[in-house]
């Protein structure tokens, strides 16, 4: 009895492990067809929305970014006159310039720390804006081509599975 049961259980086992085998390719195609890969950096640097977007914020940034750097230079055009006229100053008077030039580094590097924050918090609000549009396409390329799982920046892509180009073409197209 103990041998007919053994023979059963192989004979189930080599079912079992033939019927894995067959399904195993079966189901790595049919996982292969269902997952995509999108390389969301590109998307936000190629797309014409993410043109758009560096246009706005050059436009809102590019006079501040200019004031900084006119002020930096008028500082370190004072710091080279002092540095020159240091010798022939009086010390109350040198003290006093130097001072003033600190104010004013500490003023230039507050203003320099406010604008790259605010050009970060933009930045962030125009991609939050371009990823909302592509996460909206994203869904939309995958009901069409039954896609189950879009991965972002994966290690490897096979140019099968990379959709970062249909992902662009779709965002160029929207109005």
């Amino acid at each position: 009895m103990k041998h007919q049961n053994s023979i059963q259980w192989a004979k189930r086992s080599l079912v079992a492990l033939i019927s894995a085998g067959m399904l195993a390719p079966a189901m790595a195609q049919d996982v292969g067809n269902r997952v995509a890969v999108v390389n969301s950096e590109k998307v936000f640097n190629e797309s014409n929305l993410a043109k758009a977007m560096q246009t706005r914020l050059q436009n809102e940034f590019t006079k501040r970014q200019n004031e900084l750097r006119d002020s930096a230079q008028k500082i370190k055009s004072a710091a080279e006159k002092l540095d020159r006229d240091a010798a022939v100053m009086s010390e109350a008077e040198r003290i006093r310039r130097q001072r003033e030039l600190a104010d004013q580094d500490r003023e230039l590097q507050r203003k320099q720390r406010e604008f790259t924050e605010d050009l970060n918090q933009r930045t962030f609000e125009e991609r939050a804006k371009i990823a909302e549009r592509a996460n909206l396409v994203l869904k939309q390329i995958a009901e069409q081509r039954k896609i189950d799982v879009i991965v972002q920046e994966a290690a490897y892509v096979s140019p099968r599975a990379d959709i970062t180009d249909d992902v662009i073409k779709a965002l160029n197209n929207l109005k």
